[in-house]
């Protein structure tokens, strides 16, 4: 990527888009513990924003971030420091996160802000990583971070870390928000999950068999998914992503989305989003790079 002169910008605003699992199928489980996975990533034009001020003396602070989640805690903060280990960076940054993306969902909200930390930061303090090497650093923050800090739509296998892009139709979609949270490592940890699915024969395209394996598991010990997912199914294939909560249909076009948005039960939270095989941190550091901003 190639270093370059930092000049220390004013605040500057950089996007962390969710993310849809088109499928997920556990296909293994590893002695480490970890599951193999496949999965078909793509973004939707629902986003964080992570605004960032580059400081000198190597503090990292987060005066504003997700509710519930603490500085020390918070992946922007973890991954800032990941970064400074790797570098020896000298400098610092301010972080503020602001929330749009659902919490514990299964769209890849801490993971996405996350990544763009690390992209973000990688360029404002003149670090010249590559992004292989991010990758790298941020797949131990999660297995979600790669594809994020990749910035394309992709298959993906093993631990979510092995990626192959891949440009899937972008439809609209209809995401449902039960508004509940989801512990990840209680549904990996299940012993009802299944973890034998067997691998697709062809690489990269979305399965015709395709299924979410999480989601048998989720809806049974979540009651709220499951009602949520009986409703919005009376339209059409609905699916869980990730290890939900957050469910998902694929419609023709946005007013057909807004029309059944329109009808959603008041306990629960509809957007209409756009799927993107392009993530717009990926042209957001494109502008940085040619000084249009």
């Amino acid at each position: 990527m190639g270093t370059r002169l930092v000049t220390y910008p004013e605040k500057t605003a950089w996007p962390a888009p969710a993310k849809l699992n088109l499928f997920l199928h556990i296909t293994g489980q590893r002695a480490d513990g970890y599951h193999e996975l496949e999965t078909l990533f793509q973004f939707i034009d629902l986003q964080d924003e992570i605004e960032i001020e580059v400081v000198e003396g190597g503090a990292i602070e987060r005066p504003e971030g997700p509710e519930g989640v603490s500085e020390e805690d918070d992946l922007v903060v973890r991954a800032a420091h990941a970064l400074q280990r790797e570098t020896k960076s000298q400098l610092g940054a301010t972080l503020w996160v602001n929330k749009k993306v659902p919490v514990g969902g299964g769209v890849g909200g801490g993971s996405s802000d996350a990544a763009t930390t690390l992209v973000a930061l990688n360029y404002l303090w003149g670090s010249g990583l590559e992004m292989r090497q991010l990758a790298s650093i941020g797949l131990h923050l999660g297995a979600d971070v790669p594809i994020f800090i990749a910035g394309h739509a992709a298959w993906a296998e093993g631990v979510g870390e092995r990626l192959l892009r891949v440009a899937p139709p972008e439809p609209y979609y209809l995401l449902l928000e039960p508004g509940i949270h989801v512990s990840t490592a209680e549904i990996f940890q299940s012993n009802e999950l299944t973890r034998n699915t067997p691998k697709a024969k062809i690489r990269g395209s979305l399965p015709a068999w395709g299924r979410n394996d999480c989601e048998s598991v989720v809806s049974a010990r979540y009651p709220e998914v499951a009602e949520a997912l009986r409703w919005l199914s009376q339209y059409g294939d609905a699916r869980m992503t990730g290890t939900g909560s957050c469910l998902f249909l694929a419609l023709e076009n946005r007013a057909r989305a807004e029309q059944i948005r329109s009808q959603l039960p008041d306990q629960w939270r509809g957007y209409v989003v756009k799927g993107m095989n392009e993530s717009p941190l990926v042209e957001r550091l494109r502008k940085e790079y040619s000084g249009v901003v």
